[in-house]
């Protein structure tokens, strides 16, 4: 029998809507999962288990009555720790608020609530979710379920990590350079970053940059589309939601079950690099391969991608502008109490002037409107997820990619930096490994706000990929983890060492 920690979010949901299984039994079986494996991998980092079932014995007396269930009814779900669950500690990965116990839901959370979910526990990120490698000061590291010893990337690490541990079906994430995207890859799950404003969120200092936003994570397209239709709402707080009569121009339904569609009637570019990346030559030959697998089921395709000129500068200049409105103020009062990739971030964007950010906006409003040109004539984009295969944790960021440097700490997330500049919906699929025996992530881009679109072509390429053993979703190994040693003797597995 299957254990119920093993199911997908959908196999879950469906059971628990006839009677056949019980979300108690789910909750004991995710948190068990967590009692096993965390320690090899340090994903879940705060739990409460009388709350978890709680909530689960609540839904488990909703499934025996009349009452309607749900959409992710008795489904737990783990979220990351930038956003607020009540009674749970918020530390945002920071020293400062290692003790800052939540008094409410996030909205994301309580809309999860609304929709049935159980709340498992809160899952580990980067100080501030700055970087893509999931250590800080408060945790320590999370390791990657196919290696520990390895990243797990971020900041959304430690629910990517969760996920493909089987610690629960569902997880929250967030996005600005990646950081939905990139631990998917790294860890061998989905990863969405949706259209702007179709994720309300409270996270941006900026509510007027597009640059972050939430989104969900999980084990396949249909439980991420099931996620995405919960976590979409409207929300006249965040001011790229659009909100009309009340509701929003994306249909939840939509969401949720995208309509079938025949993969080779789309027009699909592809590339390795958006013409600026730094794509080491292990993720370039895994990528040819799984372009060279796609072709005889697509129609055309054919290499090519937007103009993407300048868009290392336009993302540092706006992203140090972002961090600037987040961080400045608390980094001069005590700057002894932030972590190195904080004062790259202030450094870097202090060194802008007014001139700099007036060009940089100049120049993303061009960068986008030539995203717009190359999408009139093609649908979809596919491009690797991430620029490098998973490499030490204990390495904060790559310096050089095949011998080549790179500028800052967060240059190597430039496959999908390219992407957030232009406000486009891009999802992460784990098709297969690389050459090392490491996942590896294809990034599929669709046009703005036609996310249900999105959704649905790629849950075409994933069945096309699982009939192949070498494309499929690649499974960590549970019965290894269960037997390895605690992440927490390695060495330099808290702070910054």
């Amino acid at each position: 029998m299957t254990d119920p920690a093993d199911l997908t979010a959908c196999e879950a949901r469906a059971l628990i809507g006839r009677r056949a299984l019980s979300p108690v039994e789910l909750a004991r079986a995710c948190i068990e999962r967590v009692r096993s494996l965390d320690p090899a991998v340090n994903a879940v980092v705060a739990m409460d288990e009388e709350a978890v079932m709680a909530e689960a014995r609540a839904s488990e007396a909703r499934q025996m009555s009349s009452e309607p269930l749900g959409a992710v009814e008795g489904l737990p779900f783990g979220v990351k720790d930038m956003i607020d669950v009540t009674g749970l500690p918020t530390t945002f990965g920071s020293l400062i608020y290692k003790d800052n116990i939540a008094r409410r839901d996030d909205p994301i959370v309580s809309a999860m609530r609304r929709g049935g979910a159980v709340v498992l526990g809160k899952t580990n990120n980067p100080e501030f979710s700055l970087g893509a490698n999931t250590r800080n000061a408060v945790y320590g590291a999370t390791g990657n379920p196919h290696d520990p010893a390895k990243s797990a990337a971020g900041s959304s690490g430690g629910s990517a990590a969760a996920l493909a541990c089987g610690m629960a079906p569902l997880c929250t994430g967030s996005d600005t350079g990646g950081s939905l995207r990139n631990p998917a890859a790294f860890c061998g799950v989905v990863g969405y970053r949706p259209s702007p404003g179709l994720v309300p969120g409270n996270g941006r200092g900026i509510g007027m940059f597009h640059l972050s936003t939430s989104g969900p994570m999980a084990r396949s397209v249909d439980d991420t589309a099931l996620m995405l239709s919960v976590m979409a709402r409207p929300d006249r707080n965040d001011p790229l939601t659009p909100v009309l009569d009340g509701g929003t121009i994306w249909n939840a339904a939509e969401l949720a079950r995208p309509a079938p569609t025949d993969a080779a009637q789309w027009r699909v570019a592809f590339t390795a690099d958006f013409g600026f990346a730094l794509t080491e030559g292990i993720i370039r030959r895994a990528f040819t391969g799984r372009i060279d697998y796609l072709r005889s089921h697509l129609g055309r395709l054919e290499e090519s991608h937007p103009d993407c000129s300048d868009a290392d500068r336009i993302f540092a200049v706006l992203r140090g502008v972002a961090m600037l409105g987040s961080h400045l103020d608390g980094v001069r009062r005590t700057p002894e109490s932030y972590g190195p990739n904080v004062h790259a971030n202030i450094d870097e964007g202090l060194s802008f002037s007014v001139e700099d950010v007036t060009r940089a906006l100049t120049a993303q409003t061009s960068y986008y409107r030539r995203w717009q040109d190359f999408f009139g004539t093609t649908d979809f984009i596919l491009s690797p997820a991430v620029t490098i295969s998973p490499r030490d944790w204990h390495e904060l960021y790559p310096t050089e990619i095949d011998g080549q440097r790179t500028e800052s700490y967060y240059h190597w997330l430039s496959l999908a930096y390219a992407v957030t500049l232009a406000g486009h919906p891009a999802i992460t699929l784990p098709v297969g490994r690389d050459e090392k025996g490491m996942p590896f992530g294809l990034q599929i881009i669709g046009r703005r706000n036609e996310d249900a679109k999105l959704l649905s072509f790629a849950r075409e390429i994933e069945a096309i990929c699982a009939a192949d053993p070498a494309m499929a979703f690649p499974r960590a190994d549970i019965a290894a983890l269960a037997k390895a040693p605690p992440i927490s003797g390695m060495p330099g597995f808290k702070g910054f060492e």
